[in-house]
């Protein structure tokens, strides 16, 4: 089995572009995403850590800063880790598997709306319903053949 995750919110902050030792290109950053209600008339957030590799870190470092809308589609895996206290510690990460720009509400940096097609001077023919006398009624059998 397999899920599959679709957020839309806002950098929290700049992606920063690392490579690993095989010079495979890895970010990661975090996204606000705001639920659905508010809480004391206040709007609420939830925070998730995302990890994009290869095309898509690169994509994210070059498009995309703290503030900008970002839709993310992947998975979720856990892993756990040593902290420096020596405890054991889990965490959820967000798995990138594709990454593309959610609308902008301050209207900048949009691309412009495509101009409609210029009007020929000639409507489209009026709808007629056509001769319904080349049909004929199908009698109705209610015996199923299985």
């Amino acid at each position: 089995m397999y899920s599959i995750t679709i957020m839309m919110g806002r950098m929290v902050e700049d992606p920063e572009l690392r490579h690993t030792p095989n010079d495979v290109a890895v970010s990661s950053f975090r996204i606000a995403v705001d639920r659905p209600y508010k809480v004391d008339g206040k709007n609420t957030a939830d925070f998730f850590t995302v990890i994009a590799w290869r095309k898509w870190a690169e994509f994210v470092c070059k498009y995309f800063k703290k503030g900008k809308p970002i839709v993310v589609q992947g998975h979720f895996e856990n892993r756990s880790y040593d902290a420096q206290d020596g405890s054991k510690r889990y965490t959820t990460e967000l798995i990138a598997e594709r990454i593309s720009f959610a609308g902008d509400s301050s209207g900048q940096n949009k691309p412009p709306l495509p101009e409609p097609p210029p009007e020929h001077g000639s409507t489209a023919p009026a709808y007629s319903s056509g001769n319904t006398g080349d049909f004929e009624e199908m009698p109705v059998d209610d015996d199923l053949p299985f």
